[in-house]
């Protein structure tokens, strides 16, 4: 059965001088998040942006499938911590998100680096984000036992 989501975004004015609100309008978790061009290409001044929260759904996804993956094996995870850098670049076609680069670091007895790093390359080809982006922007991982 699908299951559906929703956010919804307010704007007003231009875009160089404008400014928005973005909430998860399906659970309210946030709500009227600042977001502004100025946020995408520059400094973000505590404001959020489109690729902040991609990175973001792109983190706690991968975090998910990887903690699954290592269940799987008969290792689950004591702790991951993952985070993601969205990049995105002015091409010819306009600004562009190009990379998505994942970093996970934790904590998983009995698991070796091989058996982490496997896991982990499963997780990114099981990730819903990931295969969303697959094709249109470059993934990769870097997975690293702790500890």
């Amino acid at each position: 059965m699908a299951e559906t989501r929703t956010a919804e975004a307010t704007w007003s004015g231009d875009l160089l001088s404008g400014h928005g609100t973005v909430t998860a309008a399906t659970t309210h978790v946030f709500t009227d998040l600042p977001t502004k061009w100025a946020s995408r290409i520059g400094e973000p001044a505590g404001v959020t942006s489109p690729e902040e929260l991609l990175a973001a759904a792109h983190a706690s996804c991968f975090s998910m499938a990887c903690s699954n993956e290592l269940a799987k094996a008969g290792t689950p995870p004591t702790r991951l911590s993952v985070s993601v850098a969205m990049t995105a670049d002015k091409l010819e076609a306009g600004w562009t998100v190009i990379s998505s680069a994942i970093t996970v670091r934790a904590t998983v007895p009995g698991a070796t680096e091989a058996s982490f790093r496997e896991a982990a390359e499963k997780a990114n080809g099981g990730c819903p984000i990931s295969r969303a982006l697959k094709g249109n922007v470059e993934l990769s991982v870097d997975a690293r036992l702790e500890g």
